[in-house]
């Protein structure tokens, strides 16, 4: 018997030059390539996962203050797993192994069973559905309360974008946001506030730079289709990647990856879509309440632009 894969399970889909691999463990998302080339700077099949590269962050994306939350008048202790901001961050699912539950040479959806966290007892039974079509990959997520009593919640993930550059320094980024997510020094929000007049903008394409982000925005600005589109092109009119947004998802959290070792410092642009705001178990922008047998969904991709 060949000696088990850190990520488990690899499941590969493919349809017209396009294919994606995500794996067992935290339903991740390892590869995303159209015609051969990468769109998103992903991990190889035995490698572990670092800096949160493709995986699922669920219930709740980014950090929450000190682990600390109340919720219907109880108060609540995350786990502490940012040691060094003192933070709960990035949810329960990343390490979990998912079910496959129904797969096709161009889709797969993997489920998971969401048991009583320490400070979270909530249930919920999770599905993600991965679709891939010519030049685009379709990711579609469902949360539904099968417990007793109401559950916070709040859906994200964290692929990293590549137009195929060494570095993203002499990337063009067109962000359609019009505020961003003011923080203080832990990288907890403070508010939100216009992105005009700063070097936050990215409304029409920009060079990144050396540019150092670690930055929430909202305020999304979407097309006829409800859809809004983040767009990283390569220099010279060069090669560019598109990540979407559906109208469940109003937040997102963009990262230069400036804390990243060599050699994948600034290799690729995380580009997160999330359905709440960091910190929002306790400041509640974009909070989903899910009462018993409530169900959330939301769909979100990558295509080539």
């Amino acid at each position: 018997m060949e000696p088990a894969r850190p990520t488990g399970q690899q499941y590969e889909i493919e349809r017209d030059g396009t294919r994606a691999i995500v794996t067992e463990v935290g339903a991740t998302l390892r590869t995303f390539e159209v015609d051969g080339q990468p769109c998103v700077d992903g991990f190889g099949p035995d490698d572990l996962v670092e800096a949160g590269r493709g995986q699922v962050l669920v219930p709740f994306p980014n950090r929450v203050a000190d682990g600390r939350y109340t919720w219907e008048g109880q108060p609540r202790q995350l786990p502490i797993n940012e040691v060094a901001r003192g933070h709960a961050v990035h949810g329960f699912v990343r390490s979990a192994n998912w079910v496959p539950r129904r797969q096709a040479t161009d889709q797969v959806t993997l489920g998971l069973t969401l048991h009583p966290q320490d400070g979270y007892p909530f249930v919920l039974d999770l599905a993600l559905t991965y679709t891939v079509r010519a030049g685009r990959l379709t990711v579609e997520h469902s949360a539904r309360n099968v417990g007793r009593s109401a559950a916070p919640f709040g859906a994200g993930f964290h692929p990293y974008l590549t137009a195929g550059s060494r570095t993203i320094d002499g990337d063009l980024l067109q962000l359609p946001a019009a505020r961003h997510v003011a923080t203080d020094d832990r990288l907890i929000p403070t508010g939100t506030a216009s992105v005009e007049d700063t070097g936050l903008d990215f409304r029409r394409p920009r060079r990144i730079g050396d540019l150092r982000l670690d930055t929430g925005f909202t305020g999304l600005l979407r097309d006829g289709d409800g859809w809004a589109r983040v767009r990283l092109q390569a220099a010279g009119g060069g090669r560019a990647v598109e990540l979407l947004l559906g109208p469940a998802y109003e937040f997102l959290q963009v990262f230069t990856g400036d804390e990243l070792p060599e050699p994948r410092r600034r290799t690729g642009l995380a580009v997160e879509p999330y359905t709440c705001a960091a910190d929002a178990f306790n400041n509640g922008l974009g909070l989903t309440t899910l009462a018993p047998g409530a169900e959330a969904t939301g769909a979100w991709g990558i295509s080539v632009g």
